[in-house]
């Protein structure tokens, strides 16, 4: 049977969008009347179509089923949950590394005095979750005992989640578990909840929030020529299924978040992909996460152009992808990325 994927597009944003909102020109996306779109993507493995929202009328009975369940899940308002206000787009998710070996700013970071700075810093400029990491997950790296990640962020998370709100970046249960009687807000673990069979009973125990993350392979091998039928659509799938198996296991709330995981397992054009269609994810109902800062797809785009902390690359992709609805990004120069969003939407508002 052939399977269809809903695809919004033909995104207007600030001003512009508004008003087509008010003469029923586009529809906003989870209500939000700042960005909407006026067409979609119909999506098969053999094919797709691009219509206009005011053609689906004339779609099959069949099809046009599919799609209105689909619209009904792109069109719903969004919960706010661990410090994310989904009315704003988009929202921001401080990064910070207490690993001496993260692929950008490994290092930096492993003193409780510097990690403390810089966890204020990114808050004071506008991050509204610090994630924070003790072990990496860059290609080529390979899995810390459990023993020594703890030693890495555990004093600290002592402290910062006292005082401000924290996120989690693990792939092992009792970190999680230990994170989370600290007062972690959000659990982000990039095996997409398979590194440790014991991470879905954990987080159905405490009923926390968490990022399922799209991964091929492990750190240590991710990079060795992924292959994939179709990147988007065989993601797209992925997700799908692991909603299912965590209602199985008696997971029923919604704050989750989606991350294709950009860089985990994919080529330059397996990335491109993603970024180019990442509002397809929009139809399953879970806000969108995207992890562009710092990443090697900026050199392989800017070649000569690439600098130490590709913050142009990074600006320009977060500001694309935030026309394309995408509610979160996981950024490490926060103050830079919001300067450039902010002058952004008032230009898309100004009179």
């Amino acid at each position: 049977m052939l399977r269809y994927y809903t695809k919004v597009c033909n995104f207007y944003y600030g001003k512009e969008s508004k008003s087509l909102v008010k003469k029923n020109k586009s529809i906003p996306l989870h209500q939000i009347k700042e960005i909407s779109f006026d067409h979609i993507e119909i999506i098969t493995r053999k094919s797709k179509k691009k219509i206009s929202i005011h053609q689906i009328k004339y779609l099959s009975k069949n099809l046009k089923n599919k799609i209105n369940i689909d619209l009904k899940k792109i069109k719903s308002k969004k919960k706010n949950f661990s410090n994310f206000n989904f009315k704003n787009i988009p929202n921001i998710l401080g990064v910070l590394n207490l690993t001496p070996d993260s692929f950008s700013d490994g290092g930096n970071f492993n003193t409780q005095k510097k990690a403390i700075k810089h966890a204020t810093h990114l808050l004071n400029f506008g991050a509204n979750l610090i994630d924070i990491g003790g072990e990496s997950t860059r290609p080529g790296s390979k899995a810390v005992k459990e023993n020594l990640e703890w030693q890495r962020i555990g004093k600290i998370l002592k402290i910062v989640c006292k005082k401000m709100p924290i996120s989690l970046d693990t792939r092992k249960s009792n970190i999680m578990k230990k994170g989370i009687t600290l007062g972690v807000k959000l659990i982000n673990d990039v095996s997409g909840l398979t590194f440790d069979k014991e991470t879905i009973n954990v987080l159905k125990k405490y009923k926390t929030p968490f990022v399922i993350h799209h991964s091929q392979g492990i750190p240590e091998n991710m990079q060795k020529k992924p292959i994939y039928k179709n990147e988007l659509l065989d993601i797209y799938d992925f997700f799908e299924e692991k909603i299912k198996l965590l209602r199985s296991k008696g997971i029923k709330h919604n704050n989750i978040i989606l991350d294709p995981g950009i860089g985990f397992g994919k080529t330059l054009k397996h990335n491109m992909s993603l970024l180019h269609n990442i509002s397809i994810f929009h139809s399953l109902g879970f806000p969108i996460l995207v992890g562009n800062s710092r990443k090697k797809f900026i050199k392989e785009l800017s070649k000569k152009n690439d600098s130490k902390f590709r913050i142009g690359g990074t600006i320009a992709s977060s500001i694309y992808l935030m026309m394309q609805g995408v509610q979160v990004f996981r950024i490490h120069d926060v103050n830079e990325v919001l300067q450039s969003i902010r002058v952004f939407k008032n230009f898309t508002n100004y009179n």
